[in-house]
């Protein structure tokens, strides 16, 4: 079956491309169409086809946000004193100061706290012990019934993202057939919170993307019983899943990845690789300060963002913007401030940005972009190349074919970073066209 290529069709070109999906998506919304609940525990919104026993050591949860805490942080947004500004720099030299000005207003007079702590319970989370670790997870069960086999999608986000970045493809993925879409390609959806982000729990040291691939592992075989599953990531998330692919082969049987992070350590041999790791270097020196900053001095960092909604606000905005693709779309077409300040709450609400800040520096001492000598990725892999992620453009293909069992490519026309989150139709349809090549 994955002996060979499988050629993808060009994405925008099927019958069910992007604007007949963002058409349907449109009209699913707000209907009230059932998303199977985890372990058979509805959620107001959603109706149930499948239900099961709450497995040992599993435990519900919700987001709750009191109007005490949320006003507190009003008041501390209010007291926020901004810094000299640079006149007529915009963003240039960091967070352009009109922009965060008007973010501000909006998050104390505009945004609604409490919508969106309702919005962040549409779907089922749970919270378990992974080793000495909380992790929180959302699990929505595709349809399909109990005698129809599913695919279990374990779903990885980076940093400075979140779950919620999953927000607008799940439901797609999980009742394809809502969507105008067929079923025999639906989703089981695990997407967990980072080690240190969200909800899950903080460690005391700084861990990164191997020893997370080691949880999600247990995660998914000891606490939720997958004897096997599927794996996807962007960002940290394709780090993680490129770990899962290496240290445990016998449990994941395909990944798809929507950039490189475990990269093989072969010397360029032809003049377009060596000219994308030149680029890769220019582009680390003008962009990567943030990086090193949170992989060698998080505390010093630490110090600065403590207790300060606007500065932590500031810190993750600032890589939305630079991140997306601007090249058709402003940063305010791209993302709402709805959606900023919704995935900003998840950092502030649960007083997680210095140690999502860790997972860079656990990721450079446990060496996770380097992929050990002699090692080949035997899942059988897919990657999408999305044109305008201007942090982390894709490298050669021959590079990745180096590393990874490349069985399905695609290069999708437009979308950055933040694949999911500024694109969902097309990483909908990319993630449906990457199971029907490889046959899942």
């Amino acid at each position: 079956m994955f002996d060979r290529e499988v050629a993808s069709p060009p994405l925008g070109m099927t019958d069910d491309g992007p604007s007949n999906l963002r058409r349907r998506m449109v009209l699913k919304a707000g209907l009230g169409a059932a998303a199977v609940t985890a372990f058979g525990a509805l959620r107001p919104a959603f109706g149930s086809t499948l239900a099961q026993a709450l497995p040992s050591g599993v435990r519900e949860y919700q987001v709750v946000w009191s109007d005490q805490r949320l006003d507190a942080l009003r008041g501390k947004i209010k007291e926020f004193q901004f810094p000299r500004a640079i006149p007529g720099s915009g963003w240039k030299y960091g967070m352009d100061p009109d922009y965060l000005r008007a973010l501000i207003e909006h998050w104390v007079n505009g945004f609604d706290m409490e919508g969106a702590a309702r919005n962040l319970n549409r779907y089922p989370q749970f919270i378990t012990r992974v080793e000495d670790l909380d992790i929180q997870f959302i699990r929505v069960i595709g349809e399909g019934g109990p005698n129809k086999a599913r695919l279990p999608l374990l779903s990885t986000h980076g940093w400075p993202g979140s779950t919620f970045e999953f927000w607008n493809v799940i439901e797609p993925l999980a009742f394809p057939s809502r969507f105008g879409a067929g079923s025999e390609v639906a989703f089981d959806l695990i997407i967990p919170s980072l080690p240190g982000h969200g909800a899950s729990g903080k460690p005391q040291r700084p861990i990164g993307a191997r020893t997370t691939a080691r949880l999600w592992d247990k995660l998914m075989r000891e606490n939720l019983g997958y004897e096997t599953y599927y794996a996807q990531g962007g960002d940290w998330g394709a780090g993680v899943t490129g770990w899962l692919a290496i240290d445990f082969p016998e449990a994941v049987k395909a990944i798809h990845l929507n950039l490189m992070i475990v990269a093989p350590q072969i010397p360029p041999a032809t003049e377009a690789e060596k000219k994308f790791y030149a680029e890769a270097d220019e582009d680390e020196r003008l962009w990567g300060a943030y990086y090193q900053l949170e992989a060698t001095e998080p505390q010093s960092l630490a110090f600065a963002m403590a207790n300060n909604p606007v500065a932590q606000a500031e810190w993750l905005v600032q890589r939305f913007y630079q991140w997306c693709d601007k090249r058709t779309r402003s940063f305010d077409q791209v993302f709402s401030m709805d959606q900023l300040l919704t995935n900003v709450m998840i950092y502030v609400m649960n007083d997680a940005f210095q140690t999502s800040t860790w997972f860079y520096t656990g990721s450079e001492e446990e060496h996770v972009k380097q992929m050990p000598k002699g090692t080949r990725v035997s899942a059988p892999t897919g990657f999408a190349s999305y044109s305008g992620d201007s942090r982390s453009p894709t490298p050669p293909r021959s590079i990745v074919e180096k590393g990874y069992n490349i069985q399905y490519w695609a290069d999708v026309p437009h979308g950055g970073h933040f694949a999911a989150m500024e694109a969902p139709e097309l990483y909908v349809q990319d993630m449906r066209n990457w199971a029907a090549a490889l046959k899942l």
